[in-house]
């Protein structure tokens, strides 16, 4: 296996106003380096429960247990940015047009002044709306299990664990940025919220959110998914939303690119630039994204908040953590506290991103500015990319299907303090089996990728008689999609190669000026 290693809201204040431009100087200026003690001085004066050491015995009498649960009152009710903790803030991001740092007021038309203010945000902790904190318990705290029949199974010393977000009543982790988003729009008295989805989570995420805050959703879904997941549009429409399978006739983006190849799979890039297009043509109309952009990773920290608590009441301490990647937002959300306890020194887990062979944004990528959709509707921003109007192969994680990588985990990446690796899927969904078959749970395509790379890991500990602890995402349950279970059953699931000449083709357009 070869690692790639790369070298409650408020109102918008002038002080936040500022954010991107601080941004923009501190990562320009070579500044932005923070002292030993800023993740101690972070907590000061930061209201939510903190983590407590326990006493050893307490860590013993809790090593039995298969799965670890927090009750509603010990659930975190702040988020965490990571952005002041790191040692030099990311690129900004950028106006297509103009090539300078975005302003707030150039995202007005596209989001809620509350998530523009989250987006730039130099706090460190962002206190959660109690009218959200009361719908996250409608499966929140989620479990954290430990996977002891999978490690018999492999025969492991390894003690592996998975912190399971299939709990949510959309079956995944995406309603954790679903809900404050819909709310944040209702406050601001926003009535409608068009997006894009993939394999489908997301959309379903955003619908039930919609339904809950008395919002019209209308949802763009990705062709090659929207024809393997049918029931996930059956979801989608029992909660209240309009889906379109991507592209369609009924944007601009859409129907250019159906000249083009009536026969497209889409992607989400496409998905994206109808879902902006749509959003932008009415008053009453935002748009809502359900990965890639600051705010959405901010709301998942709270898997990682809750990660953290339940490994101290076990006593535990991660050697590894595993996540799988699309746009970034389940990894980050799990990864993102503990990079902060790793750069304080409490820690030092090994970081690891799972990426499909076939979209491998982190591992073969460039790091440059680049869209975010197709179309070039989006700012520019700094990012691991294959080029905004790469289409990939339609593999069956089709939520992970996408050109590019949040910028925050690509600015991470960078800095060295993850690692990345990419997997084919017939291997991703043999690990999936074995995890089925012991655990129960069927895994969602998309986390088959980091359970595939846990197992080799456990595997790896079984040769060194290392007994790891190692930590992985489960971000949702594989119930929608069985048909792509019954492919790989019945022998019928190939691995798509990495599509070097269309990538190779996609890279000659992205945007041509100095900071690239």
């Amino acid at each position: 296996m070869m690692l790639h290693r790369s070298p409650g809201t408020h109102v918008l204040g002038a002080g936040e106003s500022r954010s991107f431009q601080l941004l923009h100087h501190a990562s320009t200026s070579g500044l932005g380096s923070l002292p030993n003690s800023s993740v101690q001085l972070c907590r000061q004066g930061a209201v939510r429960v903190q983590c407590t050491s326990l006493k050893a015995d307490r860590g013993m009498k809790t090593q039995n247990n298969t799965k670890t649960l927090l009750s509603e009152d010990q659930m975190p009710r702040q988020w965490y940015n990571i952005i002041p903790d790191l040692p030099m803030p990311p690129p900004p991001p950028l106006h297509p047009g103009t090539l300078q740092p975005l302003q707030p007021h150039d995202l007005a038309h596209l989001f809620p002044m509350a998530l523009i203010q989250q987006e730039a945000t130099m706090d460190r902790f962002v206190d959660i709306p109690e009218e959200v904190l009361e719908v996250y318990k409608l499966w929140r705290p989620s479990p954290l299990y430990r996977a002891r029949r999978l490690e018999k199974l492999l025969d492991t010393p390894a003690r592996i664990y998975y912190k399971y977000e299939g709990v949510s009543p959309a079956g995944s982790h995406k309603p954790n940025t679903a809900i404050p988003q819909a709310w944040y729009n209702a406050q601001e008295g926003i009535k409608r919220l068009t997006t894009e989805t993939g394999a489908g989570q997301w959309g379903c995420a955003l619908a039930f959110a919609c339904t809950l805050f008395d919002l019209e959703c209308e949802v763009w879904q990705v062709r090659a998914s929207y024809d393997q997941k049918p029931y996930r549009k059956s979801m989608m429409e029992t909660w209240g939303a309009t889906v379109h399978p991507s592209p369609s006739p009924l944007t601009k983006v859409g129907q250019a690119i159906l000249d083009k190849d009536p026969t497209t799979p889409g992607s989400l890039g496409i998905a994206i630039s109808e879902a902006v297009e749509a959003a932008s043509a009415r008053e009453d109309t935002r748009y809502a994204l359900g990965s890639v952009l600051n705010h959405v990773l901010l709301h998942q920290t709270i898997i990682g908040e809750e990660c953290l608590r339940q490994l101290d009441i076990l006593g535990e301490t991660p050697d590894l953590l595993v996540g799988c990647t699309g746009g970034g937002s389940n990894f980050a959300g799990l990864s993102f506290p503990f990079i902060r306890e790793k750069l304080a020194g409490k820690m030092n887990p090994v970081i690891r991103a799972v990426e499909p062979a076939a979209c491998p944004s982190l591992t073969r990528g460039v790091y440059a500015y680049d869209f975010g959709d197709t179309s070039g509707l989006t700012p520019l921003m700094k990012m691991h990319t294959l080029g905004h109007d790469f289409i990939p192969d339609p593999i069956h994680a089709g939520g992970l299907r996408y050109h590019g990588m949040a910028p925050l985990v690509s600015h991470i990446y960078e800095l060295g303090l993850m690692e990345a690796v990419a997997i084919p899927q017939t291997e991703c969904f043999e690990a999936a089996l074995k995890f089925a078959r012991t655990e129960g749970i069927i895994p969602a395509p998309e986390p088959t990728h980091a359970i595939a790379e846990t197992i080799r890991e456990a595997l790896a500990c079984k040769e060194s008689g290392e007994a790891k602890v190692i930590v992985t995402a489960l971000c949702g349950h594989g119930h929608f999609d069985l048909a792509s279970y019954d492919k790989f059953l019945a022998g019928g699931m190939v691995d798509l190669e990495y599509p070097a000449d269309k990538v190779r083709e996609s890279m000659m357009h992205l945007p041509k000026f100095t900071q690239n």
